[in-house]
């Protein structure tokens, strides 16, 4: 319990002196200018010297009030506050040991104990995620409080409080809590106002920023953010969000619900909203000065996924910002959050459309050996599976559909009544994979080869299909009417290679040219029919040697296309075999023409698409 004031007795002045006069002696007992053992001991730690102490200084106070002995309680009061102001500087020291970080996320997701309904299952299938975005999600928030329960555990005597995602705990004991209410009080009343906010301000700032080297904030400017590299920028982030989350609804929480126990009873109005801000104004901007850089900082599309996670942990944590910075004198910091809010939406807006132009425009001019799938395509087909991952957060933020620029002739058209009934993002989404096939077919036409560019189309075409198919998200925002336009493009490429490739040697099986005018034997004429021979030999041999190199990644279509060729060459070859096998083998050296059966045919078909070199080729010959 505090010491109470003592009331004057009505003896006259002599009781009047004499009861100033014991104030002063203990005042002047504890005076550390003039006493070795108290500049050794402190009071605060002797409950009994507390109770002594503070009854005399509220008697000093008495005195100076009334205007009696004003000069010797002038001079008692002035030591005396320099002695609380020691006083409350060692109680605040001696407890502002750095709140450890293991403890900080233990408890703020391992001891939190959640009773949810049985409809609500989501918390398992989040076990895979990163441990630094899954911090503190257990405790709740604010659009799950209404079907989660969150019990706390609390200490005997313990101040601390929670809400479904704010986590107060207790940073200070509660009796050194009242000690310092107690010197607090009296400091004020004495017009040491400034005095108490500077030197509580210092000491719980020094805590919070030793917290901060706990948590892996680092003192980084928005130069030197935007100065490091991608790749340390990338782990910096990551740790950014799991330390906001603990900062705000934590260590910034806990740091104001200090101040209110602190300092409730102190009669100066918002005394508590200063010490508040004394101690976390700087820490707040140097945490969220991180954001800030990135928000503002050169686009490229590899950011994109990293600005929308500190997006949406911005997003998350805003209702925790403005409940923790709730007070007049912490507007900046609520602008600040919704200001950098502000801006990363806008860039993430910026990197998309930065990222539609840059896929237009890859320039690379260089065929991809043996028609196969494109860097280009892979990159671009990845990126956009994150970005459907990411739908939730961009349906809110990509509000236009995307629009060409009337004056490019290098641009594809999108005629959008196709898609008519797609979202902003969906379309962003097509016009992204519309742009795509655009480059694909000019990079298609470096191919000196017409058979191989058909190739290329079909196997880039047909990759785009098949990360549509493997992704529910994607799927469901490109719709099954766009995506049968697209099997239906990557099926019409191959036909166009089957054409190019094969027209010529299937060519060489037909009748036309073998008959000869006016014969009334076989009508076949022999030289005719050997010279066709060595043509389909010749041409079936080059197809296969060159072919055997271009490479068709996907195993089933690989599989469908040498099938699809089998069924027009190898019913053809038989049919001409069976026509025409027995002129040959009647003349000279048969083997000299007739140099594959149907079966070696099709076996020399199945090497196809293999991605073979030729010293490969042989040796896969000299095996069989």
């Amino acid at each position: 319990m505090e010491p109470q004031e003592q009331t004057h007795g009505s003896d006259g002045d002599d009781c009047s002196v004499s009861g100033f006069d014991s104030a002063e002696k203990v005042i002047m007992k504890w005076d550390a200018t003039a006493s070795e053992e108290a500049r050794e001991k402190m009071i605060f730690t002797d409950p009994q010297e507390v109770k002594l102490y503070l009854h005399a200084v509220d008697e000093i106070q008495r005195y100076l009030s009334s205007g009696e002995l004003e000069s010797r309680a002038n001079s008692a009061i002035q030591i005396a506050m320099a002695r609380l102001e020691d006083e409350f500087r060692n109680i605040l020291v001696s407890h502002s040991s750095p709140i450890n970080s293991d403890s900080l996320m233990t408890s703020s997701s391992s001891h939190v104990e959640v009773e949810e309904d049985n409809n609500n299952n989501n918390e398992e299938d989040n076990n895979d995620q990163e441990e630094e975005t899954d911090l503190l999600k257990r405790t709740g928030s604010s659009s799950s409080s209404s079907s989660a329960t969150v019990r706390l555990p609390t200490g005997r005597g313990s101040y601390s409080r929670s809400t479904s995602s704010i986590r107060e705990i207790e940073l200070i004991p509660i009796d050194a809590v009242v000690y310092l209410s107690w010197i607090a009080r009296r400091m004020v009343s004495a017009g040491y106002l400034r005095e108490c906010i500077q030197v509580y301000g210092s000491v719980r700032k020094s805590a919070v920023d030793s917290s901060f080297r706990r948590l892996g904030i680092e003192k980084l400017s928005i130069g030197d953010v935007q100065r490091l590299n991608w790749e340390a920028l990338e782990q910096k982030i990551r740790r950014w969000i799991r330390a906001a989350k603990i900062c705000v609804r934590v260590v910034f929480a806990s740091e104001k619900l200090l101040c209110e126990h602190v300092f409730e009873s102190v009669g100066a109005v918002n005394i508590h909203e200063a010490c508040f801000m004394e101690t976390v104004k700087g820490p707040a901007i140097q945490l969220f000065n991180f954001a800030e850089a990135i928000s503002i900082s050169r686009r490229s599309p590899e950011k994109l996924f990293k600005i929308l996670d500190l997006h949406d942990a911005l997003i998350e944590l805003l209702p925790d910002i403005e409940s923790v910075f709730d007070l007049k004198s912490s507007d900046s910091i609520r602008v600040q959050a919704a200001e950098i809010l502000s801006r990363l939406a806008e860039a993430a807006r910026g990197i998309l459309s930065e990222f539609e132009n840059a896929v237009l425009r890859e320039p690379s001019r260089v065929p991809v050996p043996g028609g196969t799938i494109h860097p280009l395509t892979r990159y671009v087909m990845n990126y956009i599976s994150l970005i459907s991952e990411y739908r939730p957060t961009l349906v809110d933020l990509i509000m236009s559909k995307p629009s060409r620029n009337a004056t490019d002739t290098n641009a594809p058209e999108m005629d959008f009544s196709e898609v008519e009934n797609k979202g902003p993002l969906a379309l962003h989404l097509i016009w992204i994979i519309l742009i795509l096939q655009f480059n694909l077919e000019g990079k298609s036409k470096y191919y000196r080869d017409a058979a191989l560019s058909h190739l290329f189309v079909m196997n880039n075409v047909h990759y785009i299909v098949q990360k549509i198919k493997g992704s529910t998200e994607l799927r469901e925002m490109i719709g099954d009417l766009y995506l049968r336009k697209l099997t239906g493009k990557f099926r019409q490429a191959a036909t166009y290679y089957q054409r190019a490739a094969w027209v010529k040697v299937l060519y060489c099986l037909r009748d036309e040219g073998l008959r000869t005018k006016g014969s009334f034997a076989s009508g076949v004429s022999r030289s005719a029919l050997r010279e066709r021979f060595k043509s389909f030999n010749a041409l079936f041999e080059e197809v296969h040697r060159v072919q055997s190199q271009w490479l068709v990644p996907d195993s089933q279509l690989r599989e469908e296309l040498k099938i699809s060729i089998l069924e027009k060459l190898s019913p053809a070859y038989r049919s001409f075999l069976g026509r025409f096998r027995s002129h040959i083998e009647s003349g000279k050296h048969p083997e000299n023409y007739i140099k594959i059966t149907v079966e070696e045919l099709e076996t020399e078909v199945l090497d196809l698409f293999e991605g073979l070199t030729a010293t490969q080729q042989h040796q896969r010959r000299r095996s069989e």
